[in-house]
C-alpha cells in the first residue's frame, strides 16, 4: 500500500551521490610533505651556487677536463689514478700559463673543489628524482603540478649539460678561465631553476581556494614594480657573472669613480665592439655598477607603494626586499673597493641568492595577499 505523501516533500527519484575523490595532496601531511622536498631541493641548490662560486673564486673548475657523469661520480683510487688526472690537467693552457710547476698535492685541492661541486649536481638530481617517483607513485602529487615538477628535472639535466659546454670552453688552446659568457647563462640557469622551486613552495603553503581568493584582492600597481624588479634583479646576477669571469671587480678599486673618471676612456679598446660588452673589464664594471644603482631606485619606488599596502605580510616583504637590496649595493662596493678577496666575494653572491627569494616573496604577496584579520589590518 502507498504511503501518502506530505504536500511539501520532494517528488523527484532521489540520486545516489558520487563519492568525492581527492588528489593526494589534500591528504594531511602531503602538501607539507611535497613542501620539505622542495625545500630540500632549494637547500641543495643554494649551496650549489655558494660551491660554485668558491669553485670559480680557487680556479678549480678546469682540474677536471672530462665529462663523465656516471664514472666520475668516484674520484681518483690510487696514486697512477690520480697522476693520470693531473697529467691531463697538465695538457691545458691554464696550466701551462698560470700555473706550471704546480705539485700533485695542490692539484689535489683544485680537483676536489671541482669533484665536489659535480657531485653535488648529482646530489641534486637523485634527490629530484627519488623524491618525484615517491610522489607519483603514492598519488601525492596534485592536478597540474605533475609538469610543473618534470620541469625541474628537466631544467637541472639541461644545467648539467651546460656546465660541461662552460668548462669546455676553458679547456680551448690559449684559455685559462671558462668564457665568461658561459658562465653568465651558468649561473643564470641556476637563479631560475633555484626561483621556480622558491615561488612553488610559496604556492603550495596555501590552499587552492585561498590563492583564488587572495587573487582578487591582488596588488596591481605593486605587482608591476615587483616583476620589473625580479627581471632587473635577473639581469643584474647575469652581469655579475660577466664581472666574476673575467675578474673586472678587481681591476678599478675606486667609488664612486673609476680610476679617477665617471665613464673608463679604455671601455671600448677591443674589437670589434661587441667583444667589449663581455671581455672589457672597464666597461663590464662600468655596466654592472649602472645596472646597480638602477636597481636600488626601482626598488625604492617598489618599497615606497609596498609601505602603503593594507596588508601586513606585504608590507614587510616590501621592507625587507628593500632592506637586503640595499645590503647588497653596500656590500658590492666594499668588495670592489677590495680588490673582490674571495671572503666578501662569496658573501655578495650569496646575498644576492637571499635577495632573489625576498624579491619574489614580495612579488607573490602582491599577487596573494595574505589573508589577515580586519584588528591585523
Amino acid at each position: 500500500m502507498a504511503k501518502n505523501r506530505n504536500i511539501f516533500e520532494e517528488v523527484e527519484t532521489p540520486r545516489r551521490e558520487a563519492p568525492v575523490r581527492t588528489g593526494g595532496i589534500e591528504r594531511p601531511g602531503a602538501r607539507g610533505a611535497l613542501r620539505l622536498w622542495l625545500m630540500a631541493l632549494f637547500a641543495l641548490v643554494a649551496l650549489m651556487i655558494a660551491v660554485g662560486g668558491l669553485t670559480r673564486l680557487t680556479e678549480s673548475g678546469l682540474s677536471i677536463t672530462e665529462w663523465a657523469p656516471m664514472r666520475g661520480a668516484l674520484p681518483p683510487m690510487g696514486e697512477a689514478a690520480w697522476m693520470e688526472a693531473f697529467d691531463r690537467y697538465r695538457e691545458t693552457s691554464q696550466y701551462e700559463m698560470l700555473n706550471r710547476g704546480m705539485t700533485l698535492a695542490e692539484f689535489k685541492t683544485i680537483y676536489w673543489w671541482e669533484w665536489g661541486h659535480r657531485q653535488l649536481g648529482r646530489l641534486v638530481g637523485l634527490v629530484w628524482a627519488v623524491g618525484f617517483v615517491w610522489f607519483w607513485a603514492r598519488g601525492g602529487i596534485p592536478r597540474g603540478w605533475t609538469g610543473r615538477l618534470l620541469g625541474l628535472g628537466a631544467l637541472g639535466g639541461l644545467q648539467g649539460a651546460i656546465g660541461w659546454w662552460m668548462v669546455a670552453s676553458g679547456l680551448g688552446e690559449g684559455m685559462v678561465a671558462v668564457a665568461s659568457y658561459r658562465l653568465a647563462v651558468h649561473l643564470g640557469l641556476a637563479f631560475v631553476i633555484l626561483g621556480l622551486i622558491a615561488w612553488y613552495v610559496l604556492r603550495l603553503g596555501r590552499s587552492d581556494a585561498d590563492l583564488l581568493q587572495a587573487r582578487r584582492a591582488r596588488e596591481p600597481r605593486l605587482f608591476a614594480l615587483t616583476t620589473g624588479l625580479m627581471h632587473l634583479a635577473f639581469v643584474q646576477i647575469l652581469l655579475g657573472a660577466l664581472v666574476a669571469g673575467i675578474d673586472a671587480g678587481r681591476g678599478y678599486t675606486d667609488w664612486p669613480l673609476m680610476h679617477g673618471v665617471f665613464f673608463p676612456p679604455e671601455s671600448f679598446d677591443l674589437s670589434p665592439w661587441w667583444r667589449n660588452f663581455f671581455e672589457n673589464p672597464a666597461l663590464v664594471q662600468f655596466i654592472h655598477r649602472m645596472a646597480g644603482y638602477l636597481l636600488l631606485a626601482l626598488a625604492v619606488a617598489m618599497w615606497l607603494r609596498g609601505r602603503r599596502s593594507p596588508n601586513t605580510a606585504t608590507r614587510w616583504a616590501a621592507h625587507w626586499a628593500t632592506a637586503i637590496l640595499g645590503a647588497q649595493v653596500a656590500l658590492g662596493i666594499v668588495t670592489v673597493m677590495n680588490a673582490a678577496p674571495w671572503h666578501l666575494a662569496i658573501a655578495h653572491q650569496v646575498t644576492a641568492v637571499v635577495l632573489w627569494v625576498l624579491i619574489l616573496r614580495a612579488r607573490f604577496l602582491a599577487l596573494y595577499p595574505a589573508h589577515q584579520s580586519v584588528r591585523g589590518r
